[in-house]
C-alpha cells in the first residue's frame, strides 16, 4: 500500500465516521430538545446536509470523499482507475468508519454504546422510498462527475439528501455503510438490524438504475476537476 493509497482509506474511515456521528448525534439531540416530530426531523435533516456538504468539501481531494458503499462501487465500474482490492478497502473503511461513527455520538450523549436498534422500518412504500433516494443520489453524482462540474457536488449532493429526508418515507438513508452502522444505535437514527438487508438491497437497486440513467443521459464524459487517485493495492 502507497501513500496515496493510506491517504485515501484513512479519508474514507474519517469521512464516513464523521458523518454518521452528525447524523445519529443530531438525532439524539432533537429528540432531547422537543417533542415535535417535524422539529426534529427538520433539525435532524439541516444539520446533517450541512455536516455532509463539509465533509465533501474537507475530504473529496484525498479520493473522492464517497463515504458510501454504492458510489465506490459505482465509481469502480464505470472509472476502473484502482483495482477490485482497493474499492474493497475503500468500502470495508467506509463500513468500520460509519460504526465508529455511531459508537461516537452515543458516546457523546452518554447513550449506550453499539446498542442494537429496535426501530423496524420497512414495507414496500419505505423501501421504495430507498430506491428513489439512492438512485437520485447516484444520478446526481454521476451526472456531475460525467459533466465536468464536480466542483458543485458538495452543495448539490447535500441538497438531495436534505431534501430528502422529507420526501421520501425512508427519510433517504441511501447508503449502506450508514444503514449498517445506524442498526447499532438505539436512538432516534435507529434501524432495527432485522431491517438493514432489505434496505440494503433497495439501495443497491437505486444506485444501479440512477447510474444507468447518468450514463445514459450522458454517454460522453467531459473533463473533470483532477482529485488524486490512488494507485492499487499491492496484492
Amino acid at each position: 500500500m502507497n501513500a496515496a493509497t493510506g491517504r485515501r482509506l484513512l479519508a474514507e474511515f474519517t469521512g464516513t465516521g464523521l458523518l454518521v456521528a452528525v447524523v445519529v448525534g443530531s438525532g439524539i439531540a432533537a429528540t432531547r430538545l422537543s417533542t415535535d416530530g417535524a422539529l426534529r426531523l427538520l433539525v435532524n435533516s439541516v444539520v446533517t446536509s450541512l455536516g455532509l456538504a463539509v465533509l465533501i468539501l474537507v475530504f473529496i481531494q484525498a479520493g473522492g470523499a464517497h463515504f458510501n458503499p454504492v458510489v465506490t462501487a459505482a465509481d469502480w465500474i464505470l472509472g476502473r482507475r484502482y483495482g477490485l482490492g482497493q474499492a474493497a478497502a475503500v468500502i470495508a473503511c467506509q463500513i468500520t468508519g460509519a460504526i465508529a461513527g455511531a459508537a461516537l455520538a452515543d458516546a457523546m450523549f452518554a447513550e449506550p454504546v453499539l446498542s442494537p436498534s429496535r426501530h423496524h422500518r420497512g414495507g414496500p412504500p419505505i423501501l421504495l422510498s430507498e430506491v428513489v433516494a439512492t438512485a437520485g443520489l447516484l444520478f446526481v453524482i454521476v451526472s456531475l462527475s460525467r459533466t465536468g462540474r464536480l466542483q458543485h457536488v458538495a452543495w448539490a449532493v447535500a441538497a438531495w439528501i436534505g431534501a430528502a429526508y422529507w420526501f421520501t418515507a425512508s427519510t433517504s438513508f441511501a447508503n449502506p455503510a450508514v444503514t449498517i452502522a445506524r442498526s447499532l444505535t438505539s436512538t432516534y437514527a435507529g434501524i432495527a438490524p432485522a431491517s438493514v438487508p432489505a434496505f440494503i438491497a433497495a439501495q443497491l437497486a437505486g444506485g444501479a438504475i440512477g447510474t444507468i440513467l447518468a450514463v445514459t443521459i450522458y454517454p460522453v464524459q467531459c473533463g473533470r476537476i483532477q482529485v488524486e487517485q490512488p494507485a492499487q493495492l499491492a496484492g
